[in-house]
């Protein structure tokens, strides 16, 4: 058999070496969030799984070409704990096998059941274990032996979950892989039609002088440089975007290095197209220059059209139709009176 022929046939591992993560330790000691720090660097992550099936799984996930692998694996498997170690054993040759033990102290384990209501895994199922302490020193002797063939222990009693979070990336990360950053979102829209239901800041622009009360403007939309150079030349714009810009610089590499995966901002005016557009415009591409986070930008309102919706309530004028009265007219009451238009103000608002 030729030299390819038998490189092809030992499949991905054969060319690089791949990674198994194994993620174990003690109920409540966090490796619900390690397992989710995984994936969030690629790996394929199964927990709760059965040893024997250990070495199965990861063969199954190299034949489909994925090279870096996590498990889960704790008291939870109940009596196939005791072939764990011969299982990880098994899977060794060829691949890097890291196995992350995780540990706290009692106190802070009972406290965290006690905090998420949930009964510790052995003292249910008829484990022996009655109280939750009996439950916790139970555990650890089981599982003494993955304890002893740990790659790394860490002590998570005074680890918050983002903290936890941001140790297993830094300890595990593979070398070509960058840390997951928060990906940031400005929206401008417009109030009338409702705010972003996911937006975690909001910025209310409407106090600016609004360009759809000057003539030749209107139509265009805050993309549009005529209307940008209206905006710009406001002094209490120009001011916002100064004291807003330093707000965000301040909190965003903050909310990023606490381990926050997505930010959204929202910038609205009364209709989304002109002065929150333009405002969206500026700090995005200022902030993305002075943090170096990744944003995007999505104009939620600019393509609806000039004229507002037709209100619901009675009495109501519909923009852009000047006189327009909008009340159904009643058998035998008189025409209504038609409406003076109002007069375009610069300095107006649709508020």
């Amino acid at each position: 058999m030729s030299d390819t022929s038998k490189s092809a046939q030992q499949g991905p591992a054969a060319s690089a070496p791949g990674r198994v993560v194994v993620v174990t330790g003690l109920s409540g000691a966090g490796k619900s969030t390690a397992l989710h720090a995984l994936e969030d660097l690629g790996f394929f992550c199964v927990d709760n799984l059965p040893t024997s099936l250990v070495r199965p799984a990861v063969e199954a996930c190299e034949a489909g070409g994925i090279t870096r692998i996590g498990l889960g694996i704790d008291v939870r498997v109940g009596s196939f704990l005791a072939g764990a170690t011969a299982a990880l054993d098994s899977i060794r040759v060829g691949r890097d096998v890291v196995i992350l033990f995780l540990d706290a102290s009692d106190e802070t384990l009972l406290r965290r059941f006690s905090e998420t209501r949930r009964p510790h895994p052995l003292t249910t199922g008829g484990s022996g274990a009655i109280a939750m302490l009996d439950g916790v020193l139970l555990e650890r002797e089981r599982l003494a032996s993955l304890r002893a063939r740990a790659t790394i222990q860490l002590d998570t009693t005074r680890l918050s979950t983002h903290d936890l979070r941001r140790v297993v990336i830094e300890r595990l990360r593979p070398g070509k892989v960058d840390v997951p950053r928060m990906s940031t979102r400005f929206v401008s829209f417009g109030y009338k039609y409702g705010i972003p239901l996911d937006a975690d800041l909001l910025f209310d622009v409407r106090f600016l002088d609004n360009p759809y009360f000057v003539h030749g403007l209107r139509e265009l939309t805050g993309n549009d440089e005529p209307v940008r150079d209206y905006i710009l030349r406001n002094g209490d714009a120009l001011e916002f975007i100064s004291r807003t810009e330093q707000l965000l610089s301040f909190c965003m590499p903050r909310y990023a290095s606490e381990g926050k995966s997505y930010l959204t901002v929202g910038i609205g005016c009364t209709g989304g197209r002109h002065r929150s557009v333009v405002l969206t415009n500026v700090l995005s591409d200022s902030l993305r220059r002075k943090t170096g986070l990744p944003i995007t930008v999505v104009h939620r309102d600019v393509a609806r059209a000039s004229a507002s919706v037709v209100p619901s309530g009675a009495g109501e004028v519909m923009a852009g139709v000047a006189g327009a009265d909008l009340r159904r007219a009643q058998p035998g009451a008189a025409a209504p009176e038609p409406r003076p238009a109002p007069e375009e103000s610069v300095t107006g608002g649709e508020r």
